[in-house]
C-alpha cells in the first residue's frame, strides 16, 4: 500500500536511468529459500504429488539394519530372512508416516491451502503447505489432524495384537508398528517448531495475543530448546535404560550411535525452528513489496531516438526509465538499463534505443497494485529485467526494474518482525 495515505502518485526519480546502484544485479526477481529436490515421484493424492527423498533410502537401509539386530534376538531361526522382514517393516513405518502427512494435506486442501508436494524423508515426512491458515483455530485443527491419525493407527495396530500370536513375525511386526505410531504422535506433540506441537502452540499464543508472528517466536524458541534437549538428554536416556533395555550391556559403539542419533535429530529441529521463524518474518513483510512504490518514473521515447539525447530527457524529467513508444504514443517495449551501462558514453549519440530494448509482453506487464506474494509470483512465471506498470485503465505508470524489487525483498527481510 502507498505510505502516502492510499493516494496514488507518480514514482519520484532519483538518478538517471543506467546508473549502477547498490545492491544484486538486475534481471533477477527475489526467490523464496530453496526448497529440496523432490526425488522419486510415487504417485499424487488428490493433485497432490508424493516424493520419496534419497535420504529415505538411508533411513531405511537403517531401519533394516538396526530392526534385524533386534530379530536375530528376538527370532534367530530367521536367519537371514530378517533383513526381508525389517525392510518390510521399515516399508510399513514410512507407510503410516504417509497417513501422517495425507491427514495434514486433507485438512490444507478443505481450507483451501495450496499444497505443492509430500515428501517422505529422513526422520519422517514433510506437506509442504504453501499458505498459512486464516485462524489459529484453523491452524490447530491442520497440525493436529497428523499426530491424531498417528495415535489412531497406534491404536489401531494394538487392537491387532489380540488376532496373531506373540513371538510370531506379524507379531513382532504390529508390535513394532504400534510402538512407532505412538512414538510419532507423541514426538509430533512435543510444543516447539517444526513438530507438529509446536504449530499447535503457534495456534494458542496467536489466539491469546492476535499476531501469528508472536506464536511463531514463542513456538520457534521453544524448539530450539527442545533440540538442546534432545542433544543432551537422548544419549542419557538410552545409556540409563529409560527407553528400554535396561540390564544390557551398553558397549561403545551404542553410546557413539546414540549421540550421533541425538546429534542428527536436533539439528533437524534447531534448524526448522530458525526456518521457520525465516519463513514467517518473509510472509509478514510480503505486503511491503508493492508494484506502485517500487516503480520509476519513465519517459516515452520513440524507437530511432539515439540514446544520449533519450537521457538527456529522461534525466531533465527525473526519469530512471526509457519506455519505447510506436507514433501513436503506445509503448512497445522497454530499454534494459543492463544494456544502456554497456554503451560507453562515447557512442551514445550513434546507438538508438530500440536496439536496446525487451518487446512488452502480456507477462512483463505488471498492474500497479499488484503486491507481496502475487507480485513475486508475476516475476518468478515472466523472468525479465523490467516491467511495465499500468494502472486499471491501461494507463502508463512506470517502469518496475527487478533489481529495486530485489533489494526491497532483502531490506524487508533484513528488518526484525513487527
Amino acid at each position: 500500500m502507498d505510505e502516502s495515505g492510499g493516494q496514488k502518485r507518480r514514482p519520484e526519480g532519483d538518478g538517471r536511468p543506467g546508473a549502477p546502484g547498490p545492491g544484486p544485479g538486475p534481471g533477477k526477481p527475489p526467490e523464496r529459500p530453496r526448497e529440496p529436490g523432490g526425488g522419486l515421484l510415487m504417485g499424487r493424492f488428490f493433485g497432490v504429488p508424493i516424493y520419496v527423498a534419497p535420504s529415505w533410502f538411508l533411513v531405511a537401509a537403517l531401519i533394516t539394519w538396526v530392526f534385524g539386530g533386534q530379530l536375530d534376538r528376538v527370532l534367530p531361526e530367521l536367519g537371514g530372512a530378517r533383513y526381508l522382514v525389517s525392510l518390510f517393516f521399515a516399508v510399513a513405518f514410512y507407510a503410516s508416516v504417509l497417513v501422517h502427512e495425507l491427514a495434514h494435506t486433507v485438512v490444507a486442501l478443505r481450507q483451501k491451502l495450496p499444497v505443492r508436494r509430500i515428501q517422505l524423508q529422513f526422520f519422517g515426512g514433510v506437506s509442504e503447505i504453501e499458505k498459512e491458515s486464516e485462524t489459529p483455530g484453523r491452524e490447530f485443527l491442520l497440525a493436529f489432524v497428523g499426530p491424531l491419525l498417528s495415535l489412531v493407527l497406534g491404536g489401531a495396530f494394538y487392537l491387532a495384537l489380540d488376532l496373531v500370536e506373540p513371538g510370531t513375525v506379524p507379531g513382532v511386526l504390529i508390535a513394532g508398528l504400534t510402538i512407532s505410531n505412538l512414538l510419532v504422535a507423541v514426538f509430533n506433540l512435543l510444543p516447539g517448531l517444526p513438530l507438529d506441537g509446536g504449530r499447535m502452540l503457534r495456534a494458542v499464543v496467536w489466539k491469546l495475543t492476535g499476531k501469528p508472528m508472536s506464536g511463531t517466536v514463542a513456538a520457534a524458541w521453544v524448539g530450539r530448546a527442545l533440540a538442546v534437549a534432545v542433544l543432551i538428554g537422548l544419549p542419557l536416556l538410552t545409556h540409563t535404560g529409560t527407553l528400554g533395555g535396561a540390564g544390557q550391556e551398553v558397549d561403545g559403539m551404542d553410546t557413539v550411535m546414540d549421540a550421533l542419533l541425538a546429534a542428527i535429530l536436533a539439528a533437524i529441529i534447531w534448524t526448522g525452528a530458525g526456518n521457520s521463524l525465516r519463513v514467517a518474518r518473509l510472509r509478514e513483510h510480503l505486503p511491503d513489496l508493492c508494484a506502485r512504490a517500487l516503480t520509476r518514473r519513465a519517459v516515452p521515447v520513440e524507437e530511432a531516438t539515439p540514446l544520449s539525447e533519450a537521457l538527456r530527457r529522461a534525466n531533465e524529467a527525473g526519469a530512471r526509465a526509457l519506455v519505447v513508444v510506436d507514433p501513436h504514443g503506445d509503448p512497445v517495449s522497454l530499454v534494459r538499463e543492463a544494456a544502456i551501462v554497456g554503451v560507453p558514453e562515447h557512442r551514445r549519440p550513434w546507438v538508438a534505443v530500440g536496439g536496446l530494448a525487451q518487446e512488452i509482453t502480456e507477462g512483463t506487464r505488471v498492474p500497479a497494485e499488484l503486491a507481496g506474494e502475487e507480485l513475486l509470483e508475476r516475476l518468478r512465471a515472466h523472468p525479465a529485467s523490467e516491467y511495465l506498470v499500468v494502472e486499471e485503465d491501461g494507463a502508463v505508470y512506470g517502469v518496475l526494474a527487478a533489481s529495486d524489487v530485489e533489494r526491497a525483498f532483502v531490506k524487508a527481510m533484513a528488518r526484525p518482525g513487527r
